[in-house]
């Protein structure tokens, strides 16, 4: 029997009549059968590669022969506005086996839900924190609610995967298998990773499984990188290039990409926002809208660079880099999904250092990589989270049940620690203990407690970034890490192409004030944002060193990138170069990204060290002085230094003790192997 003839009957009749397809994809087919004998996998197939219908239709098929009762499908999306997009497609799918797709989330009205309780649907679109609120809800029936649930799909897995949100989604799946008394299956949906036997084992917690697809395929596609110099200039190419055409232009800057907005719609351009902070009713229409017009752009930040549909596009156009290669496959993919077109993506760089990064991811795509998706190290706060939602969902939790319902999910945290942070919550008044049972405490009920314990379902904080102004102008967003640890010294950042000195930092706003520095020396590289990481800087370093950029040139960038390569003569892809920078200044060109320099620059004794993506600049008497520095240090023994009021971005940080929050927020600042990588390097002096 083939794998199309395993479907049932009525899903092979609407394949083939409604949706009108004569074949399904290999990926598609593949599925079919690990899926119908319910085993758990993981989904890979690249941006628009059917991996919707290759996980749903055959569920959908094996809910129907298997006369699946209740809500027994969760179909889990890292956003609502992917859920929102997905509901009419699925929900016609679910019609041709004559099963109901419901939508669960923030925006969904209370009649809605209502409803949805009064006669569940067969299957629930909903986020991980919807199903939070649901189990911790004393206005929700949830075991009656769940206790049919059979299997799990979790869209855009990688989103969660190396994200905060990653460790919450596998305590929720621990939680459900308990309340449904079986094990569900679980199926992992994803474009592009570099690690998939890593990810399906996460997902899965080493109980097997199978992978189906591959992601990226081979590196194709038209890339074009462009050097404009501003984000003014930008602004001029952007509305005078791809006239007629449908544009996604992303860039990651909420400010950013209002100032690009803007300048377009002045220039004439019919022209459309979305970022995380527009209302959701902004976002939707604006992607309403771009979708029906032909001739339009719509700039955006990562909001769009997941699944949710926007139709066809003509353009992909990033100002900037982004963040990784992945992102890049991502964003790419979003075009030449119509038959006779091919994908294509535009780097317009608006300074030395974004040219590099983008030339540097562009080398990384051409030679087959993508970054390995890594959980985020020490979830010693999510283990606190979900230790005060089962206190709330049991109304009250005994010590010895916790590893019952969240399993291995928190094997990261040492026994030791978990004892800690209990004793840590009960101390504080986080957790009250009567009996060696856990009840919420009364000042976790004060923190925690508002809009039916909202802030306690949700497991992540906005991104650790701090905006950066001069006067009222604002010129970026640096990492905390740029600002050290507290000290007397002037702390001297270098951002878009200068040095700044910091006058004020206000961690409650995330904000830094600075004025110009004088004499602190040449910042040509830094961009700003998000650190750059070790091996898109280590293939920017090949592209100077002469390696080809594995994407196509504008005269403007090949220009640029020459004058780059003249100033930097003494790269050569191999040892380390040392360079005299004037009086007792030296830069050491490790080009290991933003964490492991900022680590290394903090562990070289004596005045305080500066660093970007790209170098760190050491201030030492003499030459030998300056070798020896950076030769003496241990990889071992570095460990990055923060400032303490880092911590307070740390998601639940009340429930942990200022020793375990430290060690959480110095586990994930810290890349070891870079570090260990960039110390085994030989350095040499250089001349400029």
């Amino acid at each position: 029997m083939s794998p199309f003839e395993q479907l049932h009957p009525a899903i092979r009749y609407h394949i083939v009549n409604t949706l009108g397809w004569g074949d399904l994809r290999p990926t598609q087919m593949d599925a079919i059968a690990p899926i119908h004998a319910g085993e758990d996998l993981l989904l890979l197939a690249p941006t628009a590669g059917g991996k919707t219908e290759a996980a749903f239709l055959p569920l959908l098929s094996r809910a129907a022969s298997q006369s699946w009762t209740g809500l027994s499908v969760l179909y889990l999306c890292p956003l609502k506005a992917l859920l929102n997009n997905l509901e009419p497609r699925l929900s016609r799918y679910g019609g041709f086996v004559g099963r109901k797709v419901g939508l669960w989330h923030g925006d969904v009205g209370e009649s809605a839900r209502k409803r949805m309780l009064r006669d569940a649907p067969d299957v629930l679109l909903t986020t991980p924190e919807s199903i939070e609120a649901i189990l911790v809800s004393a206005r929700v029936d949830h075991r009656s609610l769940l206790s049919s649930l059979q299997a799990v799909v979790v869209d855009e897995l990688h989103a969660f995967a190396g994200d905060d949100r990653g460790w919450h989604l596998l305590a929720i799946l621990e939680r459900l298998e308990r309340l449904a008394g079986r094990r569900l299956q679980r199926i992992g949906l994803s474009a592009t990773v570099g690690n998939p036997d890593d990810l399906l084992a996460w997902l899965t917690r080493n109980r097997g499984g199978r992978i189906v697809g591959s992601g990226a395929g081979p590196p194709t596609g038209d890339v074009l990188t462009d050097y404009v110099g501003s984000v003014e200039n930008a602004v001029t190419v952007l509305s005078r290039v791809h006239r007629g055409e449908r544009r996604l232009i992303f860039s990651d800057s909420r400010a950013r990409v209002e100032q690009l907005a803007s300048g377009l719609r002045r220039a004439g351009v019919r022209t459309f926002v979305s970022h995380g902070s527009l209302s959701a009713d902004e976002r939707r229409q604006a992607e309403a809208a771009f979708a029906a017009e032909p001739d339009c752009a719509i700039v955006a930040t990562s909001t769009l660079e997941l699944g949710i549909d926007v139709g066809d596009l003509d353009r992909v156009i990033q100002v900037g880099a982004p963040p990784s290669v992945a992102s890049f496959l991502q964003r790419m993919g979003r075009s030449g999904r119509r038959a006779g077109t091919v994908r294509n993506f535009l780097f317009l760089a608006t300074n030395d250092s974004e040219l590099l990064l983008a030339l540097g991811i562009a080398r990384l795509w051409r030679e087959g990589y993508v970054e390995p998706v890594e959980p985020l190290a020490q979830p010693a706060h999510l283990y606190a989270q979900q230790v005060m939602a089962l206190a709330l969902q049991e109304k009250g939790i005994a010590r010895s049940d916790l590893d019952d319902w969240l399993g291995t999910t928190f094997k990261a945290v040492s026994a030791g620690d978990q004892a800690d942070i209990i004793d840590h919550m009960i101390a504080t008044g986080m957790l009250h203990s009567d009996a060696g049972v856990f009840g919420l405490g009364a000042r976790a009920e004060r923190e925690f407690g508002r809009r039916h314990f909202g802030d306690l379902v949700v497991s992540f904080s906005s991104p650790m970034l701090l905006t950066v102004m001069f006067g009222r102008t604002e010129l970026g967003a640096v990492h905390p890490l740029a600002l050290g640890p507290h000290s007397n010294e002037p702390i001297v950042i270098l951002l878009a192409g200068r040095s700044w000195r910091v006058v004020e930092v206000d961690w409650p706003r995330r904000r830094v004030s600075v004025v110009a520095a004088q004499g602190e020396g040449r910042a040509r590289w830094l961009g700003g944002g998000r650190p750059a990481s070790f091996a898109v800087c280590r293939a920017a370093e090949s592209v100077i060193a002469g390696a080809s950029p594995g994407c196509g040139l504008s005269r403007r960038a090949a220009s640029k990138l020459e004058e780059v390569q003249q100033q930097l003569p003494f790269v050569d892809g191999t040892k380390i170069p040392i360079v005299h920078d004037g009086q007792d200044s030296f830069r050491v060109w490790t080009f290991a990204g933003g964490l492991a320099n900022a680590a290394l620059a903090q562990a070289i004794p004596g005045p305080k060290a500066h660093s970007d993506d790209f170098c760190i600049t050491i201030r030492v008497g003499t030459v030998a002085a300056a070798i020896d520095a950076f030769s003496k240090l241990d990889a071992v023994s570095i460990r990055p230094s923060f400032s303490t009021e880092l911590i307070r971005d740390l998601k639940f940080n009340t429930c942990l003790s200022e020793k375990i929050a430290a060690s959480t927020i110095e586990a994930r600042l810290l890349d070891r192997e870079g570090i260990q990588a960039t110390l085994t390097r030989r350095t040499r002096l250089a001349h400029e």
